[in-house]
């Protein structure tokens, strides 16, 4: 009872006192970590403050609460030949990068095990250093993936994992061209951009129509690829905690964190998408528990939720309007 007495309650004025401390802390230590930061990129675009970075990525949230209401009672855009470009061009950028990166890499004579980061201007650590600029780049350029979900009210692919990709990658990757743009940073981005090449590519393919539609058997790979990519950083990412390698540990342990969230995320909408999917068409089969392929389809209809809709006779239905075009 007398050590509660002796406990002050917190008046207005402490609560704001202990906040003004904790904004000038963290002003103070953002000033001593621009001491340490890479000034090579201080003057190129994006770079100089986060704040740029930060309202690109407020700009995008906003859109994700505003865009589904603006498109709610308009028909959906078909953006084709958007589509068709946005997704090649992506394709070329990407594989702009990985290039860059293994050529400035391999003349740099890169450790695939442990690569310090080098601020010096020699011509291979500035060229690692631009292409890494760009994958960041690049980062910002995929929110109109989102963009484009939301025009064509495609808003089931909006998911958590979705946004959760996108946003943090542009804005984490900020901290990474400020403060390590080469060293062991490169190996992450010289995998993704691969990846990403690959991913575009099947998207791009995608756009061209049902005639092309039917040869991309290959979908699901991609999602397998990816997870791959992640247990392949944690593995180089201990592995360079493991030999010591002189680069940040605490970007080390962070990345590990990062990854692990993926593979979680990334794991869940592989096993909704093509686990769970293969399961319902052999529950419809008659395939579980002895069910007759009558009951079994009955069953699996019921839990397919929009889908399991009756169609409507196309006949009878009137279109109230045609789909907006480019």
């Amino acid at each position: 009872e007398l050590s509660l007495k002796r406990i002050k309650p917190m008046t207005p004025a402490t609560v704001m006192e202990i906040l003004t401390h904790l904004f000038n802390d963290t002003v103070e230590f953002y000033k001593w970590s621009l001491t340490i930061a890479d000034k090579r990129v201080q003057k190129w675009p994006l770079m100089d403050n986060p704040l740029p970075t930060l309202a690109i990525s407020s700009s995008y949230l906003l859109f994700l609460w505003l865009g589904p209401k603006y498109m709610k009672n308009r028909e959906p855009f078909q953006l084709r030949k958007t589509l068709i470009v946005y997704n090649f061009s992506m394709v070329f950028l990407n594989f702009f990068i990985f290039k860059e990166l293994f050529m400035a890499a391999r003349s740099a004579s890169y450790s695939y095990i442990c690569q310090r980061v080098d601020y010096s201007d020699d011509p291979n650590e500035v060229r690692v250093a631009g292409a890494l600029w760009w994958y960041f780049v690049s980062k910002g350029v995929e929110y109109l993936d989102t963009v484009f979900f939301i025009l064509r009210k495609k808003f089931n692919q909006v998911s958590f994992l979705h946004v959760y990709h996108h946003c943090t990658m542009f804005t984490l990757w900020w901290i990474g061209i400020k403060w390590v743009a080469g060293g062991q940073s490169f190996f992450g981005a010289h995998m993704n951009a691969a990846i990403h090449v690959l991913m575009y590519l099947y998207y791009g393919l995608a756009s061209c129509g049902p005639k092309i539609q039917k040869y991309l058997w290959w979908k699901k790979y991609l999602t397998i690829i990816q997870m791959i990519q992640f247990h392949v950083t944690i593995g180089h990412t201990a592995l360079s905690l493991y030999v010591d390698c002189d680069f940040p540990h605490w970007m080390h342990y962070s990345l590990i964190c990062y990854a692990i969230t993926f593979i979680v995320l990334f794991g869940n909408f592989y096993y909704q998408t093509y686990r769970r999917q293969q399961a319902g068409k052999a529950l419809a089969n008659g395939t579980f528990n002895g069910l007759s392929s009558k009951a079994a389809n009955g069953a699996s209809a019921a839990g397919r939720g929009e889908d399991s809709k009756p169609q409507e006779n196309p006949g009878r239905r009137k279109r109230k309007g045609r789909a907006k075009r480019d």
